[in-house]
């Protein structure tokens, strides 16, 4: 018996290895794979409840399309030429930032703290952002131009464009029959264990990938309407930027109001507009806490925000675009499998002479250290 189960392991680890290793040589055409899976993964129980309502399966799948298409469709055609716009009219304020910093924060900071400490010149910043912000222009016409440059580039971005759709529509359809498949290839005395640690590695995805995704994208609306009623110009940039940077628990909140701040301070010219922006930032962060957060991720294990920030920089500097796609997903199941090597551990010879039981209080894996409890 525990021949067969060293065989087994060696072959599941040889099969992991050898998956990785293929992963590592096509990572630079797994990129539209990798978003197909993860947008039939996000929108699966979409699907399952069209199902459970009386579709069929395909005809599930095509409504799923179609909210898909009319999202993506609203974002090409009135988010992305609004937000080219925004970027173009930041880019031009940016010296006037600066001048900001070097004229009044700055000194103002030198006279509170006591200090004649030199900041820096800035002059040579102002020159370069004045001399090259017009050739930024709008955000579609760069990516054009950039595109159109290559006549090879343009059909790798045609096709990458075309096979999203193809391999989310076949995955989302088959999506539980591949799942039932896999679950069926593996080792009979260990798909137990194996559901299990897949069901946990699901929980957590649901929790921060489904929820905080949805959280990220209700925030940035409500931060972005909200900086919109007040008057600021770069209102729907700014939204975007503070949900986006709402990955990480409180610091949405932090980038979005510094820079909402110093974006409508130099638009106004009044400190009383630092008030509204705080306004609108305090209800944000009270929806979050009282409304988004408990409704759409609940009180499910989520990732640490030191784990978030880790696994996508890291993601990046392994493995480049396809790397930060698959950084979360990984470091998910990696989480769950560390905490039952650390159960398993606490419970084994090495740790101690004896078995240890958890304590009555405490639950049996433990959560404290990766439970989000900004959430």
């Amino acid at each position: 018996m525990d021949s067969v189960f060293t065989s087994q392991k060696w072959f599941l680890l040889i099969v992991v290895a050898a998956v990785s290793f293929l992963f590592y040589l096509l990572g630079p055409i797994l990129s539209p794979f990798l978003v197909g899976a993860l947008l039939a993964y996000l929108t699966d129980p979409m699907a399952d409840r069209l199902e459970e309502m009386g579709a069929s399966r395909t005809s599930a799948v095509i409504i799923v399309f179609i909210v898909l298409g009319a999202f993506f469709s609203l974002a090409v055609l009135m988010v992305l030429p609004k937000l080219g716009q925004q970027i173009q009219l930041m880019m031009q304020q940016i010296p006037q930032v600066i001048d900001l910093f070097e004229n009044k924060v700055f000194p103002a900071l030198q006279t509170y703290l006591g200090t004649d400490a030199q900041i820096g010149d800035f002059s040579m910043i102002k020159t370069l952002i004045a001399g090259n912000w017009e050739e930024t222009g709008n955000i579609m016409t760069q990516l054009a131009k950039s595109v159109t440059k290559s006549s090879l580039a343009v059909m790798g971005w045609i096709a990458n464009l075309l096979l999203i759709p193809v391999v989310t529509f076949y995955l989302l359809r088959d999506w539980d029959v591949m799942m039932a498949k896999i679950g069926r290839l593996l080792p009979r005395n260990i798909e137990p264990k194996v559901t299990m640690l897949a069901t946990e590695s699901d929980e957590v995805l649901g929790a921060f990938i489904k929820g905080q995704l949805l959280v990220m994208l209700a925030l940035g609306t409500v931060y972005a309407v909200g900086l919109w009623l007040v008057g600021v110009n770069l209102a729907l940039l700014l939204g975007m930027l503070a949900g986006l940077a709402s990955i990480v628990p409180y610091m949405g909140f932090i980038v979005g109001i510094v820079a909402s701040g110093v974006a409508a301070y130099m638009q106004f010219q009044d400190p009383i507009i630092l008030v509204w922006v705080g306004v609108v930032f305090g209800i944000g962060q009270a929806l979050e806490g009282m409304v988004l957060t408990p409704l759409l991720v609940g009180d499910r294990i989520g990732l640490h925000p030191v784990a978030v920030i880790f696994a996508i920089m890291a993601g990046g500097q392994l493995f480049g675009f396809v790397g930060i796609l698959i950084a979360l997903p990984v470091a998910a199941v990696i989480m769950v499998f560390l905490r039952h090597l650390h159960d398993g551990y606490k419970r084994s010879h090495l740790y101690g002479s004896e078995k240890v039981e958890p304590p009555e209080d405490e639950p049996e894996y433990e959560q404290e250290n990766i439970v989000n409890e900004q959430h």
